[in-house]
């Protein structure tokens, strides 16, 4: 399972603004709704402990607690990882997450609240991955490459798209974007409901 900022990075490393970001907009929102703590990790599917250390900001966070999370709360994923004070914006530009090398990360740049589309900028450096377990009925992925070669791995389907390739897919399965190259691949990816 892949996670917002597993970056791997040593202990003398500061924390990322989106986790600073998350905990904070949790925390905040946690409140305004009158939930305890303990009421929202049962309706989330979390334990309490790994909420406590999520409003901490202490802890790597997958994209999958942060949707379970976001549901439980009654907003859109994005609502999570935006800084507080542009709440209403579907301006973001943060990094929500980071694999192995620094340069494997999802950043998600914007996000519109309407119909719940998600636009991210994505870079794989050789031999990274990102997993993701199925999303709700209804979610939808388009991926356009945009430099070097993505191999997208879709439920058992494999397909390898080159640079200016794209592919469209529901993505209520479970899916993986790796890069098997040896070049960083980079692509944009559209998430639909």
């Amino acid at each position: 399972m892949s996670s917002i900022l597993h970056n791997g990075a040593d202990e003398e490393t500061s924390r990322p603004d989106v986790l600073v970001h998350v905990a904070a907009n949790v925390r905040r929102l946690r409140k305004a709704s009158g939930l305890s703590q303990q009421a929202l990790a049962e309706a989330a599917g979390v334990s309490r402990r790994m909420l406590v250390s999520i409003e901490r900001g202490d802890v790597n966070v997958s994209l999958t607690t942060l949707d379970r999370l976001a549901e439980a709360l009654g907003v859109i994923f994005h609502v999570l990882v935006q800084p507080p004070e542009t709440e209403d914006s579907a301006y973001i530009d943060e990094i929500a997450w980071a694999g192995r090398s620094p340069e494997s990360y999802g950043r998600l740049l914007a996000s519109k609240a309407t119909n719940e589309v998600e636009l991210w900028r994505w870079q794989l450096a050789p031999s990274e991955r990102y997993a993701s377990e199925p999303d709700a009925n209804g979610w939808h992925e388009m991926i356009v490459v945009v430099e070097g070669t993505l191999t997208l791995r879709i439920g058992e389907q494999e397909l390898t798209l080159q640079e200016g390739e794209f592919h469209v897919f529901p993505s209520d399965q479970p899916y993986a974007y790796c890069n098997e190259s040896e070049a960083t691949v980079g692509f944009i990816r559209n998430v639909l409901h």
